[in-house]
């Protein structure tokens, strides 16, 4: 896989949840992210972007799940992802909802 260069590329969109806006009282956020990347990437990635510092990063990979549609007649998987966890600093946050 090529490397990707741009924070952008990394980092795809925030997860909300009910389990993560709880997480959130802990200092930690998750994100979904380009398959391929590594830890690495992805704290410097979110540094970049969010201007703040991570202590860790956790990650996992999501199976796709089957699919079916119109009684059995389209069948499928939903693609497979990418997902990471970080653990900021105390002191900083992200404004997800951006307001």
């Amino acid at each position: 896989m090529a490397k990707l260069k741009h924070s952008e590329d990394i980092i795809l969109a925030p997860i909300l949840t009910e389990e993560t806006w709880e997480k959130m009282t802990e200092n930690k956020y998750s994100f979904r992210v380009a398959l391929g990347t590594n830890k690495i990437e992805i704290k410097k990635a979110v540094e970049e972007l969010f201007k703040v510092k991570v202590e860790k990063v956790w990650t996992a990979n999501r199976k796709g799940k089957p699919r079916r549609e119109r009684l059995n007649q389209l069948q499928g998987r939903k693609s497979r992802w990418r997902k990471a966890i970080v653990k900021l600093a105390s002191g900083d946050k992200i404004d997800i909802m951006g307001g």
